[in-house]
């Protein structure tokens, strides 16, 4: 659809007198509050330790909740906090129904949840169902068991092959590196079956085929919707149900398309049978007041496939990797935007945006990087370091491109302080499954999940812990990164963040419609209409031309003042005031 408007722009202007406009997303009419949402991930490792043995616990996050409030989220996601042996940051749960020693107690949950009430602030937690610990007390009676037993028909267990069973049932890679099966010792000494497990040897997989094991998870989901969260944020929701006969994959351990492997064909993701549990879930959140939410963690491309998971009776939100994984260029960009649109509008489901988490590389890093270093998985002290400057730079432009998006948002814990990786991290520190796994080879995600700087303060690990243990080490210059240094700079990140959503919420971009604007290079600029703000985001190498209207946001302090945007900004410009087109199919 194109449209056309004229005179939004007075002649005196730049070439642009009338804004090309093509519609590709109208504005949202369901107020449904996930629709439009702004979720922020607490990775509760790393966000306050009150506790002072240097991890992060639910005290310190209750404790600094107001401070999220400041920043106008609707909820917050909590990484794994569950009971759990820790080999994988929490996503090797023992107990899906209690919360670790080292995050403190249910009670300390139940105050989080009461505290969040109070700011108006819901609470989604992490679900993780393809897999537990090797510790799980399930796991633990499967071992004990005999082939083919109730209990070992829990997981996913099976004969060998070659002589006297010696090799994998197949030939899949762990996520983490090495094989995807380990094989079990019977009571007496004797190699016995082999397990399945995706991704580390200490996380075994369930068998989703089992009634069993759905039966237990609507326990679990029951369970903590009774303690008041709003939802779930489902681990690798595309892996649970595997392929019948389980049989061998030549492509990608993750499924990510390649030559001749396309993702669809991945025999341990996005099969059909997947979608009838999610389904079963989603009566279950239905039955309760409140609108609680599904949101999956699914690799899958392309985006239409995506789109499955968030079908109306299904997932409400999906991850968008395709626009994490977007490039820094222009036609890129808008390519992956409309692709995402088009998708989610096929279905009627809102697209969410997100740049980084908690499994990535910080897009502060990611983006001052003249090209990616080692696939993306992770920066260390031998790689060619990302510019600071540029990364930064990009990092906030990008970040309000984002916020202006229609649909929803995903923030992970200290983007809002513009915070990098930790590049330079020495290897005695790391602990990543991943780096373990690979002797090296593979850095892993230890870089992104570095504990956030809160004060100046080095004793205190700047103000993460009241003793200044830190489970993770911080790079020495935090100290300007850290909150309390950046609430009063007004060009602060921090700022800009604060500034910028509490626009987004009182212009509703959530629920705004979008037009691509024409008139700009379309080489190096993205600009974009969504109700009254015009977002220009210039990607290229020169400063391009803007319009002669106010200046909402910029993404630097001064950019756009004198009417051209440099390499690397963004900014929100303002339509109300001349908005005298008249819009036509």
């Amino acid at each position: 659809m194109s449209l056309s408007s004229s005179p939004v722009l007075p002649a005196s202007g730049p070439a642009l007198q009338t804004l090309d406009l093509t519609l590709i997303h109208p504005q949202d009419s369901d107020a449904r509050w996930w629709r439009s949402s702004v979720i922020y991930q607490v990775y509760p490792r790393s966000f306050r330790d009150l506790s002072g043995d240097g991890i992060g616990d639910l005290s310190g996050i209750t404790a600094e909740l107001h401070q999220l409030a400041e920043l106008d989220i609707d909820a917050v996601w909590l990484s794994p906090f569950y009971t759990s042996p820790q080999k994988d940051g929490g996503y090797d749960v023992s107990d899906y129904c209690d919360v670790d020693p080292i995050f403190g107690t249910l009670a300390d949950f139940d105050a989080l949840v009461a505290r969040a009430d109070e700011l108006a602030i819901r609470v989604i937690i992490d679900l993780v169902p393809n897999h537990c610990s090797n510790e799980h007390p399930l796991f633990q009676a499967a071992l004990a068991s005999d082939a083919g037993s109730p209990e070992r028909e829990m997981f996913i267990f099976r004969d060998g092959t070659g002589e006297d069973g010696n090799f994998p049932p197949n030939n899949w890679q762990s996520h983490f590196g090495g094989s995807a099966w380990t094989r079990t010792q019977n009571p007496d000494g004797t190699p016995g079956q082999w397990y399945l497990h995706l991704f580390d040897s200490s996380q075994p997989d369930f068998n989703w085929d089992n009634t069993a094991v759905r039966a237990e998870f609507e326990r679990i989901l029951r369970f903590w919707l009774d303690r008041g969260v709003s939802g779930f944020r489902v681990d690798v929701a595309h892996a649970l149900v595997k392929a019948a006969g389980l049989p061998d994959w030549g492509g990608r351990a993750d499924g990510i398309s390649t030559p001749g492997f396309p993702g669809a064909d991945a025999p341990m993701f996005g099969q059909e049978e997947v979608h009838a549990i999610f389904r079963s879930w989603r009566a279950i959140l239905d039955t309760y007041d409140g609108d609680r939410v599904l949101c999956a963690e699914a690799s899958i491309d392309p985006l239409p496939r995506l789109a499955d998971w968030v079908r109306p009776d299904e997932m409400h939100q999906t991850f968008n990797f395709a626009y994490l994984g977007a490039p820094w260029e222009a036609s890129g960009l808008r390519r992956v935007i409309t692709d995402s649109l088009s998708a989610f509008d096929a279905v009627s489901a809102p697209t969410t945006w997100v740049l980084s988490n908690h499994d990535v590389v910080r897009h502060t890093s990611r983006l001052g990087l003249s090209e990616p270093v080692r696939g993306g998985d992770g920066i260390g002290a031998a790689d060619p370091q990302p510019d600071t400057a540029v990364g930064l730079s990009r990092a906030r432009a990008a970040s309000l491109t984002m916020l202006a998006l229609p649909g929803g948002v995903y923030l992970y814990q200290g983007e809002e302080l513009g915070l990098p990786d930790h590049t330079r991290m020495a290897a005695e520190h790391r602990q990543d499954p991943s780096f373990l796994r690979t002797g090296g080879e593979r850095l892993g995600r230890d870089g992104c999940r570095v504990p956030l700087p809160w004060n100046a303060n080095a004793d205190g690990a700047f103000g993460f812990s009241t003793t200044g243990q830190s489970w993770l080490p911080q790079p020495e210059d935090w100290a300007e990164l850290s909150r309390e240094a950046q609430i009063s700079d007004s060009n602060s990140t921090l700022n800009l963040y604060r500034t910028a959503l509490r626009i987004r919420r009182e212009r509703a971009l959530g629920s705004g419609s979008l037009s691509w604007a024409g008139g700009f290079p379309e080489d190096d600029v993205v600009a974009f209409l969504n109700g009254d703000t015009l977002v220009v985001l210039n990607m290229g190498r020169d400063a391009v031309q803007l319009p002669p209207l106010d200046i909402v946001v910029a993404s630097e302090a001064g950019a756009g003042a004198d009417g051209r945007l440099d390499s690397n900004h963004a900014v929100w410009l303002d339509l109300s005031a001349d908005r005298s087109a008249s819009f036509q199919d």
